[in-house]
């Protein structure tokens, strides 16, 4: 990217910035240093985010922000955005900068009358936009961590450390309080799955084979797995707890975005499909193996220095398809074997931790 062709956001005379956040918890993750460079590059403004709900926790625990807006479902519909831009028109931001794609973003900061506007030449949105970022296919490729990063450099923002260290700002007292809420008996280490993932089945792979890997870790070190995700994900959570042999317990669906990064707080292994729990794990920097299939992980790989993917290289992969074409290949290939030798190696070398 060549930053000189680039229009920079000035340094003086900003006191109030909207950031548009993105929508899924694994890219609010992945936004994080970049909203670490604005807040460096603006010490003292006023910074908001406006963001989903869902992903509202990840920007309170884990960012410099000042302000959250709640994009409510109410806004959800063109009313709704005029609306959201009359209330957005009213805390007279200097300028909004839109990690999110969407030309939506664009147009509701356009709406709301902030003045300077900056973010990708995404979804056809350049001419909303006072500050462009051409959106290259070079750029497409980076991860995402560095495809947020390079935005906001461009337009000016100063360098950070892209490594998150989200461990650091973690409660040890509440995150064992709310383990005692949910799993008050165990005095075992903790094992945490995520059997799930959103954008389709094709990212999942299967139940019987996390149950498989659930069984093993569970007898070879005494360890009680809890199944972790959202209300979308209990049915294949509980898919993988009828095909075990030994009991594991669920929560998925049963804890909120805060209580569940608490609890993977204190877990000693972590295992996850491509998802935003997965992301969650490895920026707290739990050991984490992460099973990839249909997506890329050069661009989505967790982070964190104890991250593992396991995955086979076929033609096919990565597809990013919601559901695979022809016999899922990239999901059937990986074995159990494959999954339990890596999170053997995880579990024995991290056996100093005790949650």
């Amino acid at each position: 990217m060549n930053s000189k062709e680039i229009k920079k956001l000035p340094r003086k005379g900003i006191d109030k910035i909207l950031i548009r956040g993105t929508n899924w918890i694994g890219d609010a993750i992945m936004t994080l240093p970049a909203v670490a460079s604005i807040r460096a590059t603006y010490p003292k403004a006023h910074i908001a985010m406006l963001v989903k709900p869902w992903v509202a926790d990840i920007y309170k625990l884990f960012s410099g922000l000042d302000e959250i807006i709640i994009y409510e479902s109410k806004f959800d519909n063109p009313a709704g955005v005029f609306r959201l831009a009359q209330t957005l028109k009213a805390k007279k931001f200097d300028a909004a900068i839109l990690l999110q794609n969407a030309i939506e973003a664009a147009i509701i900061a356009v709406a709301a009358r902030i003045p300077l506007r900056a973010g990708y030449d995404s979804d056809a949105r350049g001419l909303l936009l006072t500050h462009r970022v051409r959106r290259t296919e070079e750029i497409k490729k980076v991860h995402q961590i560095d495809y947020y990063l390079e935005m906001v450099k461009a337009l000016g923002c100063v360098s950070v450390d892209r490594e998150m260290h989200l461990e650091t700002k973690i409660s040890l007292l509440d995150a064992q309080d709310i383990l005692r809420k949910f799993i008050p008996e165990t005095k075992d280490p903790l094992i945490g799955i995520a059997p799930g993932a959103t954008y389709g089945p094709a990212k999942k792979w299967f139940p019987d084979r996390f149950a498989e890997v659930a069984d093993q870790l569970s007898e070879k070190f005494s360890a009680q797995v809890m199944l972790m995700g959202g209300r979308a994900d209990a049915e294949t959570a509980q898919e993988v707890q009828k095909a075990a042999r030994t009991k594991l317990i669920s929560l998925a669906g049963k804890t909120n975005l805060l209580e569940a990064i608490y609890l993977i707080s204190q877990c000693r292994l972590f295992l996850s499909n491509d998802s935003g729990l997965m992301h969650i794990a490895g920026a707290l920097n739990i050991p984490t193996i992460a099973v990839f299939g249909s997506t890329n992980p050069v661009t989505t790989a967790p982070v964190g220095n104890q991250s593992v993917i396991v995955r086979k290289e076929v033609s096919c992969s990565p597809c990013l398809k919601k559901t695979c074409p022809t016999d899922f290949r990239c999901m059937r290939l990986i074995s159990v074997e494959d999954v339990l030798r890596v999170a053997c190696d995880l579990f024995q070398n991290n056996q100093d931790k005790n949650p």
